[in-house]
């Protein structure tokens, strides 16, 4: 697990490096705010259909090749955005890097391969923990590569960055990680088309409504994610410089959280109490934001934020990773981050309407709702099958 937490959190060192740059890059071309939020949303909307594929293909042949493939991807996309002389080719790279984005879904299928039930959710914490010190090093990066004037701001020196970060990723998949799924245990799921794969999991009484809540929670979080860029500028007059300072500290505490407390907190609490307080976290979080008029408000909300998203995504990750059987689990979860994906598409979307609209706070309280409706649903799932039968596989689920 060291090895594979290093390859993904060099991959995720460039994500970092462009994302929260990406609306500036857009600025650049002229870009309304709908179509800032657009074009964040378009990687989603691709990797919305393809991550069953790409889960599908790693339970098939295995993890490493489907690793490969992605990060061969990532590399000509960051390139390409690098190279952007206009705004369609920043589209046309974005829906290039998510009609193969299969790395997230292979490399938590790595964990479920490699650790006990028991460890699942420390397991998947380790992949928040290299998201989490991706955007501490990648958004402070590309905001130092960039500068403060939004106006001049080198958005093409941090493209080239991630490109190169991604490339030795790849070389240290390519050299280093063995493959962790058995040779006996490929290709044993069915053979199912993509929609097929969605329906069987959304049948599933209590694994569709994890992955409800997990729609519900990504759908809030990738709005505020998408607006605020565009929310600090009119909130604060501030450049790339210090919203990648922002990213850089949600990282921080997301990477503590994630990489060093989850196992110690899932033993204490479980993993279904920790989804609840995390939920709950989120959501005071979203509703403090708008009210952020001076940096001791808005450090407490981007704190809340973090703390929430780290205690709910490995939290929810392990939880559907252990309603799936050994043999699914690659499909299981490109299933759940093809889900993760539409909530990126629609919220931004929804964001930027509503920032466009209403105001530049409106997707916060908009997020706080959609939050509380997931919230609402984990306590009653949680009382109607009670801690024990949630950690537990269903016997109507196949585990084949």
């Amino acid at each position: 697990m060291p090895t594979l937490f290093l390859i993904v959190f060099v991959d995720l060192v460039g994500f970092g490096l462009v994302i929260p740059l990406l609306p500036f890059y857009a600025l650049r071309f002229a870009a309304s705010p709908q179509q800032v939020t657009v074009l964040l949303a378009v990687y989603s909307l691709m990797q919305l259909f393809t991550a069953p594929l790409w889960g599908r293909l790693s339970d098939r042949v295995g993890r490493r090749p489907v690793l490969m493939v992605s990060m061969t991807a990532s590399v000509l996309a960051y390139l390409w955005i690098g190279s952007a002389t206009a705004l369609w080719m920043l589209f046309a790279a974005r829906a290039l890097a998510g009609a193969c984005a299969g790395n997230i879904a292979a490399a938590q299928a790595y964990i479920a391969d490699v650790t006990k039930p028991e460890e699942r959710a420390r397991g998947m914490g380790l992949i928040g923990a290299a998201f989490g010190l991706g955007f501490i090093i990648g958004p402070a990066l590309g905001g130092l590569l960039s500068g403060n004037d939004p106006a001049t701001a080198d958005v093409a020196t941090p493209a080239w960055v991630a490109a190169g970060l991604s490339l030795l990723a790849l070389c240290g998949v390519a050299l280093l990680l063995p493959e962790s799924l058995p040779a006996d245990r490929r290709g044993r799921a069915p053979s199912r088309s993509r929609f097929a794969a969605i329906l069987d999991v959304l049948h599933r009484p209590v694994l569709s409504r994890l992955i409800l809540i997990f729609f519900l929670v990504i759908l809030a979080f990738a709005g505020m994610e998408s607006t605020f860029a565009l929310w600090a500028v009119g909130q604060f007059g501030w450049g790339p410089r210090q919203v990648g300072y922002v990213f850089s500290y949600v990282g921080i505490i997301s990477a503590i959280l994630q990489g060093g407390l989850i196992g110690s907190l899932t033993r204490l609490f479980g993993e279904e109490r920790l989804l609840l307080c995390g939920l709950a976290v989120i959501g005071a979080g979203l509703c403090t934001l708008p009210f952020a008029h001076i940096l001791v408000t808005l450090g407490a909300a981007v704190t809340a934020l973090a703390l929430g998203m780290g205690l709910t995504q490995p939290s929810l990750n392990s939880l559907i990773s252990r309603r799936a059987g050994r043999e699914e689990q690659g499909e299981v979860l490109g299933v759940s981050q093809s889900v993760g994906s539409l909530s990126r598409v629609l919220g931004p979307a929804a964001a930027g309407l509503f920032f466009g609209e209403f105001g530049r706070n409106a997707p916060y309280f908009w997020g706080a709702a959609l939050v509380g409706a997931a919230l609402f649903a984990g306590l009653k799932l949680i009382r109607g099958l009670g801690a024990a039968r949630v950690a537990e596989p269903e016997p109507a689920e196949p585990t084949r």
